[in-house]
């Protein structure tokens, strides 16, 4: 894989740990970080050297650390500071919940403005962080969420949640749930059977006959039964989670495994929701292969965690909803044309339903994802944020 190349003797990379107590009936996470009454949180301060500034720029994905992808390291390259915030769940969103995510983006903005002493934190929303920062900043500015979608109570009304003083939105989809949903597998007719299909929407089978490309009823179909999947899962989940509660003998949560998650008419026909990505490719690679691999979106979950990250109509992480609730923040947008994990349509949607008025919308022709062996277009990128941060106060 070709990275890309930053001077690494400008900026250093300073480990940062966050403690606080947090007493629940029960914990997701594994091992000393949680279940011990304190949840841990690890991230990475990337500090340039002789370039003081009044501005912390903060990336938050739900599961990844994101301190190895290349904008971090070439937004401190630059001289901007960066702080690459790990969530409770870092690197496992099996058992993950959306609200707690929130709870901990809020610990390190609290952390960045009282202990560094930072006066002001913009957040950085890359990939999945994008729809977990406008959820945060909503509920920053207006706090509505007391319980998770299982009904579990998590107030975070009461959570003093500091707002952030920018957010930019770049390479990012519209939700977990929503994303999901658009790339479940139709075809599968039974959850615990992933070899139980039904061949007119089994799109990767050998011999498929209804595309590519795709016509317009085909897709139509395609995606209300992806819907529809969503929703059986959604309702198992509820229906199990009130057996487990009126059964009442101390189990309290079920695991399972979501298959066939990978699977879109889009990445085998480019003429659907047209942009410059490359066709039969996804960002995890042949889709194919992704449809049923360990990594594959949501293939380990749990009743709660489905409930929060990855329903349809239960998660509070939609990015237009939560979006339309920002109104006094500045919001940098930033798409990427040839992005293969973000799909064409949602970056625009998002933008429309925006609630602050000031807001920018910007595209990066050509870009990937991850823009690996893009430097120009990284530089591009970068770019953008320095003079929109300028233009806003975040530049010292």
């Amino acid at each position: 894989m070709q990275t890309i190349a930053v001077p690494a003797a400008s900026w250093d990379r300073i480990p940062v740990i966050i403690r606080f107590p947090e007493k629940l009936a029960m914990v997701e996470t594994y091992g000393f970080s949680g279940n011990q009454g304190e949840v841990v949180l690890e991230g990475q301060h990337l500090l340039p050297r002789n370039c003081p500034s009044d501005t912390l720029f903060l990336l938050m994905h739900p599961t990844s650390t994101l301190q190895l992808l290349p904008i971090p390291a070439a937004l401190a390259a630059a001289g901007i500071h960066v702080l690459c915030a790990g969530s409770r769940y870092a690197k496992n969103d099996s058992a993950l919940i959306m609200e707690k995510v929130a709870y901990d983006l809020g610990a390190y903005i609290r952390y960045a403005k009282d202990e560094l002493k930072y006066r002001k934190v913009v957040l950085v929303g890359w990939s999945g962080g994008g729809s977990l920062s406008l959820f945060y900043q909503a509920e920053a500015e207006a706090p509505m969420v007391t319980e998770t979608p299982a009904g579990d109570p998590y107030d975070l009304t009461r959570a003093d949640l500091t707002p952030a003083d920018g957010v930019i939105f770049i390479a990012a989809h519209l939700s977990r749930a929503e994303t999901l949903t658009e790339w479940l597998d139709p075809s599968v007719i039974e959850e615990n059977d992933p070899d139980a299909r039904d061949p007119e929407f089994d799109i990767y089978r050998e011999g498929f006959r209804n595309g590519p490309p795709f016509s317009p009823d085909f897709v139509a179909a395609f995606r209300e039964r992806q819907r529809q999947r969503n929703g059986r899962i959604t309702s198992w989940a509820v229906d199990t989670l009130a057996r487990l509660r009126e059964r009442n003998d101390g189990e309290r949560e079920r695991a399972f495994v979501v298959h066939r998650t990978m699977c879109d008419v889009r990445w085998l026909d480019p003429t659907l929701d047209p942009n410059d990505r490359r066709p039969g490719w996804t960002y995890l690679g042949d889709p194919r292969i992704a449809n049923s691999a360990p990594a594959g979106l949501a293939r380990f979950s749990t009743l709660r965690s489905w409930l929060s990250q990855w329903s349809l109509t239960r998660s509070h992480v939609t990015a237009a909803r939560n979006a339309s609730r920002i109104r006094r923040t500045p919001v940098l947008q930033i798409e990427n044309s040839a992005d293969d994990a973000v799909p064409a349509t949602h970056n625009p949607i998002v933008r429309d339903a925006l609630g602050t008025a000031d807001k920018e919308f910007v595209v990066i022709k050509g870009a990937t994802h991850y823009y690996v062996g893009q430097p120009e277009l990284l530089r591009e990128c970068l770019e953008v944020i320095r003079d929109w941060s300028r233009r806003h106060g975040f530049a010292g």
